[in-house]
């Protein structure tokens, strides 16, 4: 998922207002207009960079003369002490970037560092880790590129590119059949070109779920590794699975030794620790 120019203008934009409106008066206090520096990105935990190229994009909207020189790139390990770049350019535009750069850099790279780990886990099997839409408002066109640059893979973006149908609106829609029906006939309706997926609480469940055809994907809400495993078998291969609640690093394997084709993780993106990351004068 490449993020897109005007997606990031506009976030830059809203964050300049956030954070500098009307000047950074102590740069324009201490600091000749004009005046040209460099910065170094410094690391200073171990993990996986993310972030890189959206800083170059940053930068390039504040001032285009600003240049970079790269010497990590997104999902390469880092180490602490390692320098990711270099910033060359006008010291003010240098400094109104600093905050906003580290800001969403550090962030990135958390989450990059923790879907890498989850991944890890994965190795030997055929799942793959899904990330969700808990995510921070309006900073989600970031937080899933860094799942990607993690290793990865996304889930819908929001609530207008799939149906998922989820445990409130099976009971509001006055069940399985119902809320599938209804699904089917609204894609169709609207001539729609997306997938239906529906999440299932029990084996009472799954067992309606598997008397309909309009389902592409079927989500395990709250199973045991041991349930996921036996409603797999139940699926056996009519739609994709996935297995979703309260999974963790601890017990990922344990679900994706069971055939499960995906496996959704809230924690990639509601509970990460931040790559700690400084930027710092380079003084020759």
């Amino acid at each position: 998922m490449a993020v897109e120019s005007s997606k990031l203008r506009k976030f830059v934009e809203l964050a300049l207002e956030e954070d500098v409106r009307e000047g950074d008066y102590t740069t324009l206090s201490t600091i000749a207009e004009g005046a040209q520096g460099e910065a170094k990105l410094i690391v200073k935990d171990n993990g996986i960079l993310a972030g890189v190229e959206i800083a170059v994009q940053i930068f390039n909207i504040f001032d285009p003369n600003v240049v970079l020189e790269v010497f990590f790139s997104d999902g390469q390990q880092v180490k602490a002490g390692d320098i990711a770049f270099l910033a060359r350019g006008r010291i003010h535009e240098i400094l109104r970037a600093e905050r906003l750069v580290l800001n969403v850099m550090q962030r990135m790279s958390g989450i990059a560092t923790l879907t890498n780990q989850y991944v890890a886990q994965l190795e030997g099997t055929n799942a793959k880790v899904l990330d969700t839409r808990k995510t921070t408002p309006l900073i989600r066109f970031l937080e899933k590129e860094a799942v990607l640059i993690g290793g990865g893979t996304n889930h819908r973006f929001g609530l207008y590119d799939m149906i998922l149908i989820k445990d409130n609106h099976v009971d509001y829609a006055g069940g399985i059949s119902n809320a599938l029906q209804k699904a089917d006939a609204y894609r169709k309706l609207n001539a729609l070109d997306i997938e239906i997926e529906i999440e299932v609480r029990n084996f009472q469940e799954l067992e309606e779920v598997l008397a309909h055809q309009y389902v592409d994907r079927v989500m395990f809400d709250n199973f045991t590794p041991e349930d996921v495993h036996t409603a797999v078998e139940m699926v056996a291969g009519r739609f994709v699975t996935e297995a979703s609640g309260g999974i963790n690093l601890e017990t990922i394997r344990e679900y994706a030794l069971t055939g499960v084709d995906f496996i959704s993780a809230g924690a990639l993106t509601h509970s990460v620790k931040s790559l700690d990351l400084s930027l710092k004068a380079k003084i020759i």
